[in-house]
């Protein structure tokens, strides 16, 4: 199936690395112009040095004022952004009660408000243009009870933006989904270090948790990714696809 996303520019935040180094892998194979931004100058290097043609962004996503030089430093490098990948999150605390409002607020601002305020600044150029694609990774803990109760909240907040906000510049010609991975492993996550801490207790998880029987992979949500994003996805508008094997208890 053939995508057109050739020459497409393309914006990914937490790119350096999992499930953005994918996404970005995905978008270059296809033709597509990409930068990504992330916090780790090391990661960000060796990004580039795997995928020749990336173009990588030194940055706290968390920071209000890194986000807006950032995304300027994008529009410079590309000359304006058609597809924006919003991809960065990260999970801390524990449960509810041991957790503190600091932390809760800190997830927001990493994983929602993040989000939100690149899809702002995006739009704008998006609305000049008649055209563009914002595409939110959340995860289906966004929709039930299950992670850090920090990280579902925010992701959970994720999905309405990406709902209210498809609402409301699909008439601007822009358009915003969304994908809510299971768990996938890769060698940088959370699930490979739980793996190889203790194998079995993992691996009943997955039989268990998982109706598909093994865990998901980085290039299954990077072909999701690519898709949405594409003219072949134009009647989808505002929402957000379970990418997980089965393992969302939700019905939608």
């Amino acid at each position: 199936m053939e995508l057109n996303l050739r020459n497409k520019r393309v914006l990914i935040t937490g790119g350096s690395k999992g499930i953005g180094f994918g996404i970005a892998e995905a978008f270059i194979k296809e033709g597509a112009k990409t930068a990504v931004i992330a916090r780790g100058e090391d990661g960000l290097k060796q990004a580039a040095a795997e995928l020749p043609g990336l173009q990588t962004i030194q940055a706290d996503v968390s920071n209000e004022d890194e986000r807006e030089q950032s995304f300027q430093q994008a529009l410079n490098m590309l000359g304006g952004i058609d597809i924006l990948v919003n991809n960065a999150g990260g999970s801390a605390g524990s449960t509810h009660l041991a957790t503190t409002v600091d932390t809760f607020r800190g997830a927001m601002e990493l994983n929602y408000f993040s989000a939100l305020h690149y899809s702002q600044l995006a739009c704008k150029g998006m609305k000049k243009n008649g055209s563009g694609v914002i595409l939110n990774i959340s995860s289906i803990f966004g929709r039930e009870s299950g992670g850090k109760p920090s990280y579902n909240s925010a992701k959970a907040a994720m999905i309405s933006m990406t709902k209210s906000l498809a609402d409301e510049v699909i008439k601007d010609g822009i358009r915003v989904n969304g994908i809510a991975p299971g768990s996938i492993l890769h060698p940088t996550g959370n699930w490979q270090k739980r793996l190889d801490e203790n194998p079995d207790k993992i691996n009943r998880f997955v039989e268990q948790e998982i109706p598909a029987g093994r865990f998901g992979t980085v290039q299954e949500v990077a072909d999701a990714a690519v898709f949405l994003c594409s003219e072949r996805a134009s009647w989808i508008v505002g929402a957000t696809i379970n990418v997980d094997g089965g393992q969302s208890r939700s019905n939608f």
